[in-house]
């Protein structure tokens, strides 16, 4: 997994096509529709906070969990403006650590996709469902692997912008289902100065009997998978998909 450094100072502005409200309200649907209408809501792969404010600010209670230094500094900024109170945790979610357990985890923009190992998303599920309130639910989306063998792969994506330009190559392996993304940054800092970042990153893409075993192997039940943003089932053209898994276990232990 990389960490964002030259990226996290330009992330908001380059990703200002997302339209973070319209995900959190598909999002908060979800969790309603699974009986999470308020409590600690985890979220993994946080980034620079723009949806983890969104979901503070609709009254849950939000932990964000990044391994990025440089993005949750620009997260905590963001908490500094909106006087927000979110608890945020520099941690590698595949070795991530709570207080306590939360009413649900989530985690978007295709951060589970960062896990290029199965044994690495198998570790992240147990954690999950380790901090999970009973019967808790867990919802993250996914890059498919039709989006990245027919949309992005072997792609080149430019732009040239005011303050900044970048150029995004993808290298999509069908065999191993890795894309790597060659990401070189031009940033201005002074004037007509600019400075050049390169950063490269590592997506694997999954199909759904994976995430299904991967699931029964981290002991948390598979619920269900939508098309992105409806509630409809997967398409074999799904770009995007939200993945849906419970916590199972702790309604059983005996103390």
């Amino acid at each position: 997994m990389e960490a964002y450094t030259g990226f996290a100072a330009v992330y908001d502005e380059l990703m200002d096509d997302i339209p973070y409200e319209e995900w959190a309200e598909y999002l908060c649907g979800l969790l309603e529709d699974y009986g999470v209408r308020d409590g600690i809501l985890l979220d993994l792969g946080c980034g620079t906070g723009s949806l983890t404010e969104i979901l503070a600010r609709r009254g849950y209670d939000m932990i964000g969990v990044d391994l990025s230094e440089d993005m949750l500094q620009i997260a905590m900024e963001k908490r500094a403006g909106s006087g927000l109170d979110i608890l945020y945790l520099l941690q590698d979610m595949r070795e991530f650590e709570l207080y306590g357990t939360v009413a649900a985890a989530v985690s978007l923009c295709d951060s589970m996709n960062y896990l290029t190992e199965y044994e690495d998303l198998v570790t992240v599920l147990q954690l999950v469902n380790n901090y999970l309130d009973p019967g808790g639910v867990f919802i993250f989306d996914l890059n498919t692997i039709y989006k990245y063998e027919q949309v992005i792969g072997d792609s080149t994506i430019a732009e040239n912008r005011e303050d900044c330009s970048f150029i995004w190559e993808n290298d999509y392996d069908s065999d191993s289902r890795i894309n790597e993304y060659d990401l070189t940054l031009f940033v201005r800092e002074e004037g007509d100065r600019y400075r050049r970042y390169e950063e490269t990153h590592f997506q694997r893409a999954y199909g759904l009997e994976e995430i299904r075993r991967a699931a029964a192997e981290a002991g948390m039940e598979f619920v269900t998978a939508y098309d992105a943003f409806s509630r409809k089932k997967p398409k074999a053209d799904s770009e995007r998909i939200y993945v849906v898994l419970r916590e199972k276990g702790k309604a059983d232990r005996r103390f």
